[in-house]
């Protein structure tokens, strides 16, 4: 007998379950199920992703609601448009043996005629994303004043994307006896705020310790110099032959640059960021769903909701600016009680970061050296070797051609044809890893670090690599790091791996750009305007700043609210993503070891890599 029958599901829905693969619940679903069956409580549950907590709230879902009416009784609320699929999927497919149930998902970057037509035929379980459920709501075109449950699916994710304003705008057409059922990965104050304002004395369970990570992954970090971080990234990929991984990067430019150059090197590989359109964005996750992909190269906010089975790594090639988002990164390996690694590929001057997200995940980070070329080219050979000793034959199909294969064969013996099979591929590996040099950080850099400490990168004259600017946008304008990294390369016409630390304050911000920079900068940003005023570039100085820019004096008033220009701008159509630049490059990279080139034609290897703070 299944279990999940002793949790109190019934039969029909056991038998859909079943045939799904549902074989014993998880933590979360055994302690929460009885608990949500009652539906006489709100409730927070607190559980890393891949726990399977959309069949923790979904079942009860299933059996609460009266599925002979047809009007909204049920309404999920979840970042992205990926995870709102993935949940209707999910429920539907939970509920494949029962009658007249209707899922319907709501989502940006869809037709919203088709998502009416579809509210208007009846529905009692509405999965949406925040952005286009208020877009509905505001026509008027979907009434749930008899809505019985509401969930809040990854609502720290969901506040990290800005959504606080919108989930209030929504939760304000349910009614007040309506019970309130909060899934989250990591428990902020802000997630505790969201509970505190619209639940009641809610029933709260946590699976391991607040904001801990899955005890299912290992952690190991790799230091490199920054120049040489594209090259080690790709003998890690190349020591684990069998990878099937999401990589992380920082920003939709980087997140491109990755995927280009890793294609042209002839790995399966494509990328996910904001910039895509939705078919764009359904044809990549296809592919990578169905394994034709090797890596998924993304950035946070297009990964969040991606629900992908047997992912065995996450490799972080930028560190997140916030710590709980490696949190969620991570949590893309390792889902349903599997196993998985989360790498990261960090310079000596983030061994601090990698400190402070031991202490908040809970778990300590394994020193990686970074193979050799020999590692690597035995670890292909004996991939290929079990590779081959594995392979399914089809007796029948290839039996009409094995006398002409023997024919070909007949002058050479066993240990010869074996040899040359493992050639093919081997002969490869031998070629490109040949003299492969050490790409593992010297002791001496971290030495060389802790003199230095915050004072930047240096030449060997010890003059500062990087020159520190002001500009006279901030916070106040809706810019954060992400947002201003992207209006400075998009108006400078520089590539983001050469501008150094942003430091974003309220009315105005300081960035470092490489000293061979700055020249450009100041004069790409002459007679650049931002909501009607003068965009204004100076030198930071000791107390002053040199101004090169034309401009007048610092003006720390009269700032309107940002409509535009690179900034947040939460689209309707897109599910709410951050866009992180948006803004489109020519990009030049360079055939061997992977360093890319700038505009100048520079390798980027060269270039020291740009550095960014928590």
């Amino acid at each position: 007998m299944n279990p999940f029958i002793n949790l109190g599901i019934r039969h029909d829905i056991v038998n859909a379950i079943s045939e799904l693969g549902f074989e014993n619940p998880t933590p979360i679903q055994e302690q929460s199920i009885p608990v949500l069956l009652t539906g006489s409580n709100d409730f927070v549950g607190l559980a890393q992703t891949g726990t399977g907590k959309t069949a923790a709230f979904g079942l009860p879902l299933l059996e609460l609601l009266d599925f002979e009416e047809n009007h909204p009784q049920a309404l999920v609320l979840c970042p992205t448009r990926e995870l709102c699929l993935q949940i209707t999927n999910d429920i539907k497919n939970y509920a494949k043996k029962m009658n007249n149930v209707n899922v319907v998902a709501v989502y940006g970057g869809a037709s919203i005629q088709d998502q009416l037509r579809q509210i208007k035929r009846g529905v009692q379980i509405v999965v949406a994303t925040p952005g286009r459920m208020l877009d509905i709501i505001n026509r008027k075109a979907i009434d749930f004043s008899q809505v019985k449950f509401v969930v809040l699916d990854e609502a720290d994710e969901m506040l990290n994307m800005g959504f606080q304003e919108d989930i209030d705008s929504i939760l304000s057409t349910t009614p007040d006896e309506k019970k309130t059922w909060l899934f989250s990965a990591t428990m902020p104050s802000e997630v505790r705020r969201i509970a505190k304002k619209y639940m009641t004395d809610p029933f709260e369970l946590t699976m391991g310790e607040k904001n801990t990570g899955n005890v299912n992954i290992d952690h190991e970090y790799y230091v490199v110099r920054a120049r040489d971080k594209y090259a080690a990234f790709k003998r890690i990929v190349d020591n684990n032959p069998e990878i099937f991984g999401i990589v992380f990067c920082r920003t939709k430019i980087e997140t491109q640059e990755i995927a280009e150059a890793l294609i042209k090197d002839g790995y399966n590989a494509d990328s996910l960021h904001g910039d895509l359109s939705q078919q764009q964005r359904d044809k990549v996750m296809k592919r990578y769903r169905e394994r034709s992909l090797q890596l998924l190269i993304a950035t946070d906010v297009a990964a969040r909701g991606i629900d992908v089975n047997d992912v065995t790594h996450v490799i972080n090639y930028s560190l997140p600016d916030e710590i709980e988002n490696y949190t969620h990164r991570s949590g893309r390996t390792a889902r349903a009680g599997k196993t998985g690694v989360s790498i990261a590929i960090i310079n000596s001057k983030e061994l601090g970061k990698i400190r402070q997200i031991e202490r908040t995940i809970g778990k300590k980070f394994v020193k990686g050296e970074i193979p050799t070329g020999f590692d690597v080219c035995e670890k292909q050979l004996f991939a290929l070797v079990h590779k081959v000793h594995n392979v399914t034959v089809n007796e029948a199909q290839i039996e009409q051609y094995i006398p002409r294969i023997m024919d070909e064969f007949k002058d050479l013996d066993k240990e010869e044809v074996i040899k040359r099979f493992a050639s093919l591929e081997f002969n490869r590996f031998l070629d490109y890893y040949k003299n492969a040099p050490d790409l593992n950080a010297p002791a001496d850099d971290f030495r060389r670090e802790g003199e230095r400490g915050e004072r930047g990168t240096r030449d060997a004259g010890g003059k500062s690599e990087y020159t520190r600017l002001f500009i006279n946008l901030g916070s106040v304008d809706e810019f954060n790091r992400g947002d201003l990294l992207g209006y400075i390369c998009n108006n400078s016409k520089i590539s983001g791996r050469t501008v150094g630390k942003i430091d974003v304050k309220g009315v105005y911000s300081f960035f470092e750009v490489n000293n061979g920079d700055v020249d450009q900068v100041m004069n790409n940003f002459k007679g650049v305007e931002f909501k009607g005023r003068e965009v204004r570039i100076e030198i930071s100085g000791e107390g002053t700043s040199t101004s090169r820019s034309g401009g007048g004096d610092r003006r720390e008033g009269g700032y309107q609210r940002r409509e535009g220009g690179g900034g947040y701008n939460r689209d309707r159509n897109n599910g709410g993503e951050k866009r992180e630049g948006g803004f489109n490059r020519d990009r030049n990279k360079s055939a061997g070891g992977g360093g890319f080139r700038d505009f100048s034609g520079k390798p980027r290897e060269d270039r020291p890599e740009r550095r960014r703070r928590f």
